[in-house]
């Protein structure tokens, strides 16, 4: 019986997963059929959508009770890398939804661990079943807005994004400068700051409709590789939310935060995981293309050749390398007892990032010089198109010499640059 695909990264997987795993298996030859015209038309292919709603994967790490199928983060992983071998845009996008059910995961965590008090208790659990129910039983797309493109010498994020409380609800005001499915997201998950703090314990996080009034969207961005994944952003301008979606209760956001097992509120690793099958995608791409291609006056296949396979062997090492530091990513964030405390995951996770994205990248760069200028170079091709996507992935989240540097300093001075920072006035 021939393996799923998201069994190359989870190569151990449970009956359960290998059904939920099954799932992302019947999806991805729509996926594939499009990749390209995703690609050079720079959009989400929307009817994406439907496709992966109807398939139950918009609820694919939300628990059966709210109308999900249960997953967890080795669901999650083993999705973002298959549907990455498929089309990394949609991939990538789709990953950003999910990050959005932490929201609700999280927030019940920190109900369970007494984080709250008895009088907030019931405002943050009717948020949190709004956020699992809109994604699993409902089966709505959620776009996930937190980051901005102001930067603090102090923070990783600096929200700038203020929510003013009015009678009602709240007013929004900001402009988010990154967040998947930008006008494609039934509903937004938008991470502001309250008037009054310039701390981190002043952020909330807001339900705002696609179309509400005074939300637009920010110019086009004409990426050079995840081009269809609609990251272009949101402009809010005294934008209405209603009390009841919203969880503006002050620190909520870091009480949170505290219930992730790895950095952020969790989950980060599936987002490199999409890097990590379009990287092995374009490898089995290139491999086939040595084998079927022959040398004119021998017959012999192009990869016989010492220097085609100087290049795979250097493929096959890149390859190797990425999915041995994912899965033990994977493990160390998923395991139950778990192995490490919480700040060597994220230690780790610092590292594991840089290494994932630059060794897909490595590969992409031999598997160009495999393929030759009349086999690698055209622009919209598997060689070209997965080398531009996979430059995303140096530069998504932080570089690896950030990295490096954050796990250097935690491993001095045994903590690191915070997450998040708020900008007033």
């Amino acid at each position: 019986m021939s393996k799923l695909t998201g069994q190359f990264l989870i190569e151990d997987m449970t009956p359960a997963e290998i059904d939920r795993a099954r799932k992302v298996e019947a999806v991805l030859p729509a996926l594939r059929e499009v990749a390209a015209e995703v690609d050079a038309r720079g959009e989400f292919h929307v009817p994406h959508v439907k496709t992966l709603s109807e398939a139950g994967l918009l609820g694919l790490i939300v628990p059966e009770a709210y109308g999900g199928l249960g997953g967890g983060l080795r669901d999650l992983c083993a999705a973002t890398f298959a549907l990455g071998t498929a089309c990394p845009s949609t991939a990538l996008t789709f990953f950003f939804h999910c990050s959005s059910a932490s929201r609700g995961l999280l927030a019940l965590e920190a109900l369970e661990e007494g984080l709250f008090t008895a009088e907030e208790a019931p405002q943050v659990r009717a948020f949190a079943e709004q956020v699992l129910t809109t994604m699993g039983s409902s089966g709505r797309w959620l776009a996930n807005f937190a980051s901005e493109s102001e930067k603090s010498e102090k923070a990783a994020i600096t929200i700038g994004t203020t929510a003013t409380e009015v009678e009602g609800g709240y007013l929004l005001n900001g402009v988010k400068s990154f967040g998947c499915a930008t006008g494609v997201a039934d509903r937004y998950l938008v991470t502001a700051s309250l008037t009054g703090y310039d701390t981190a314990a002043g952020l909330c996080t807001f339900f705002v409709e696609r179309d509400a009034e005074g939300v637009s969207e920010r110019e086009h961005w004409d990426a050079i590789g995840m081009r269809g994944t609609a990251t272009h952003g949101i402009i809010l301008k005294d934008v209405f939310v209603a009390a009841q979606d919203a969880l503006a209760i002050p620190a909520a956001f870091t009480r949170c935060m505290q219930m992730s097992r790895g950095s952020f509120v969790g989950n980060q690793v599936a987002g490199i995981a999409v890097y990590l099958g379009a990287a092995y995608t374009l490898y089995q791409y290139t491999i086939g293309q040595l084998r079927s291609k022959k040398f004119a006056d021998s017959d012999k296949p192009v990869g016989t050749a010492p220097y085609q396979q100087e290049l795979i062997g250097k493929m096959m090492v890149e390859l190797e390398t990425a999915a041995v530091w994912l899965r033990r990513q994977v493990e160390l964030e998923s395991c139950d007892p778990p192995l490490l405390p919480k700040d060597e995951v994220v230690k780790r996770w610092r590292l594991c990032k840089g290494v994932v994205s630059e060794a897909a990248f490595s590969l992409a760069t031999y598997c160009v010089k495999a393929a030759g200028t009349g086999g690698g170079t055209g622009n919209h091709g598997v060689p070209a198109r997965s080398m531009r996507d996979l430059c995303m992935g140096l530069v998504q989240a932080f570089p690896a010499e950030r990295g490096r540097l954050m796990a250097a300093q935690m491993e001095i001075a045994g903590s690191e640059q915070a997450q998040f920072g708020t900008r007033q006035g």
